[in-house]
């Protein structure tokens, strides 16, 4: 067996026991909804978000296996590229498990939630709070987005070309400088009220045993695989 189809095999394998274990994990997720699996991916939209965030990754990665150099396989009749092989790989791998565990982790965990485990994980406090202000203030910005945007249409814009970018960057320019002034003015009524740079304390919510298990579970099912992959 050449060096090239042993690549192919350890990545179906640890593909396969990775996408197993993220199953896993989403089914327990899945599992406290009494209308299973399909109820909670439509609400919480996993399907949808996974389809946008991973498609470019992966539409990009299958067609590395047909650039590179060196050794060649032939697989269902193609000659593909090792090189390509294992680069495709990697990019469909991290995507896959990057975007995955991302929308678990949104799904089942509040962003206050998240800013205080960032918090607690030592993460410098100046990049909590900027965290913090743009999640707050993301969809305010986006709403005076709309509202610039219906305000050229009603004045008959239309964008056609190059011609347009001028008002376009005009409005970019305006819609800076309006979010600018609004966070120097939300930031004094803070100061005001007694804001001192750091998130207000509550109380920690006690981690059960059991809680502790689920958590490592996708870990050291990751880990498995590397090990497994590994010694093949």
């Amino acid at each position: 067996m050449t060096q090239a189809k042993e690549s192919l095999k350890k990545f179906y394998i640890s593909f396969f026991l990775a996408a197993a274990a993220l199953a896993g994990g989403v089914s327990f997720y899945a599992s406290s909804s009494p209308d299973g699996l399909e109820k909670v991916a439509e609400d919480e939209g996993f399907l949808e978000t996974a389809k946008d965030s991973a498609v470019s990754f992966i539409a990009f990665a299958l067609l590395m296996p047909f650039f590179g150099q060196g050794e060649r396989v032939e697989f269902l009749g193609l000659l593909l590229y090792q090189e390509g092989i294992e680069a495709g790989v990697g990019i469909i791998a991290k995507a896959t498990l990057g975007v995955l565990t991302a929308i678990l982790l949104s799904a089942t965990t509040t962003a206050r939630e998240i800013l205080r485990g960032l918090e607690i994980l030592k993460v410098p406090t100046l990049l909590v709070q900027i965290a913090s202000f743009m999640l707050r203030y993301l969809n305010v910005v986006t709403d005076e987005m709309e509202r610039m945007r219906v305000a050229r249409a009603s004045r008959g814009f239309q964008e056609t070309g190059i011609k347009h970018w001028k008002v376009l960057a005009n409005s970019a320019g305006a819609l800076f400088i309006r979010s600018y002034e609004r966070g120097e003015r939300v930031h004094l009524a803070m100061l005001s009220r007694g804001y001192t740079g750091t998130l207000p304390k509550i109380e920690r919510v006690s981690v059960t045993k059991s809680q502790i298990l689920y958590g490592l579970s996708l870990p050291l099912s990751a880990g498995l695989c590397l090990l497994i992959s590994i010694s093949i």
